[in-house]
């Protein structure tokens, strides 16, 4: 899961980024209104983590520019002003969530996990597609009553292909989920063959049935009716 941190103070930035990091997150930054909005056009994020008041502009600029775009990734304001306004006018532009600094970084993790259910996943904390479970929550991955021990990278990319089930999803795509913005320096994109190559032989030996499907030239489909 790729998350956007839009912060113009940095240690902070830094420290969100951190202990998000630990908890398996893929982190980006931006510390103000200009390098958020190109990040925006460029990529999608799972969550993008909102300072109203940045250096250059106020960060309302950021969530408007989502919305006007009919972007989908999921926002949470962050502001020092416990200021009901704020609050207002963020909920009321498409924000998902609103949290005051000072936070604790446990309840901002708990927002973010939130967020990214009710956006992804109808707000349900499990993804069943027959035999396999995966635990949105707990990060982990069952086959019928069998756990299957993945990677945090394995993890990410068999939940972004389940997610998006039925699906075609380039290689590109893939590449960028997994890497974020250091994907567009990479020369070539071998890294997921074996990442996908590694997903389906676990899934195989727990007992799942082959759902990933390469489509040459193309890219991926988690290919399932449940």
């Amino acid at each position: 899961m790729k998350i956007l941190i839009v912060e113009d103070e940095i240690d902070l930035a830094q420290s969100m980024a951190t202990y998000l990091k630990g908890e398996n997150y893929l982190c980006e930054m931006a510390h103000d209104c200009r390098s958020a909005l190109e990040k925006i056009d460029l990529f999608d994020y799972d969550c993008i983590l909102l300072d109203i008041s940045l250096s250059d502009g106020n960060g309302l600029t950021v969530l408007k520019e989502l919305k006007a775009n009919n972007k989908g990734d999921g926002v949470i304001i962050l502001s020092a002003k416990n200021s009901i306004d704020d609050k207002i006018d963020g909920l009321n532009l498409g924000a998902d969530d609103y949290l005051s600094k000072p936070f604790h970084l446990p309840e901002l993790n708990a927002r973010i996990a939130a967020v990214i259910r009710r956006r992804r996943f109808d707000g349900n904390k499990t993804l069943v597609l027959n035999e396999l479970t995966i635990d949105l929550v707990g990060k982990t991955v069952v086959v019928g009553q069998e756990p299957v021990d993945l990677t945090r990278k394995e993890y990410d990319l068999l939940l972004y292909l389940a997610s998006n089930k039925n699906r075609v999803i380039s290689k590109n795509a893939i590449a960028e989920h997994l890497s974020g913005e250091q994907a567009m320096s990479y020369d070539n994109l071998d890294f997921i063959y074996s990442h996908m190559k590694n997903l389906k032989r676990k899934l195989h030996q727990a007992g799942c049935g082959d759902y990933i499907r390469s489509l040459y030239g193309m890219g991926y489909k988690f290919e399932v009716r449940s």
